[in-house]
């Protein structure tokens, strides 16, 4: 059976996950590596085609902060010019956070993709990146380039 979840009435909570997102966005828009990797539990994990692309592994997932700290580089190495940030509202239940970067913007196409983002403790514990066709497309056109 599915469950719905609702948002959370709990303002610790909604302020935990407000925090969390506006140090991710700020960290990533300054392309601080330590400032992202320190948002992210010990154990956790992320997984995302990028993972698989930019590692050449069979998996695409990022496991421990250490792979974390070393992946986050190269993310900022590979990002392409279809990168952008105009994003959706982000939407969370204290729990679980998540938002989607849609390809149409009135700034024209951007890779398209959704964070999904598990909470605990104050820490990113998974983190999940859905790709749509059009960032997928960025992979296979070389716009990543290794």
């Amino acid at each position: 059976m599915v469950s719905f979840r609702q948002p959370t009435s709990d303002p610790r909570l909604q302020a935990e996950a407000e925090r969390i997102h506006h140090a991710w966005n700020d960290a990533l828009a300054t392309r601080d590596a330590d400032a992202i990797t320190a948002l992210y539990a010990e154990d956790a994990t992320i997984e995302s085609p990028l993972v698989r692309y930019l590692l050449g592994t069979d998996e695409g997932v990022c496991a421990g902060q250490e792979a974390i700290r070393a992946f986050i580089p190269l993310v900022f190495k590979h990002q392409p010019k279809e990168r952008r940030t105009h994003r959706n509202p982000v939407y969370t239940d204290g729990h679980t956070m998540m938002w989607e970067y849609p390809r149409a913007t009135p700034e024209g196409d951007q890779m398209d993709f959704a964070e999904v983002m598990e909470l605990k403790d104050g820490l990113i514990q998974r983190h999940r990146v859905y790709w749509g066709w059009y960032g997928v497309r960025t992979l296979t056109s070389g716009s990543h380039s290794r």
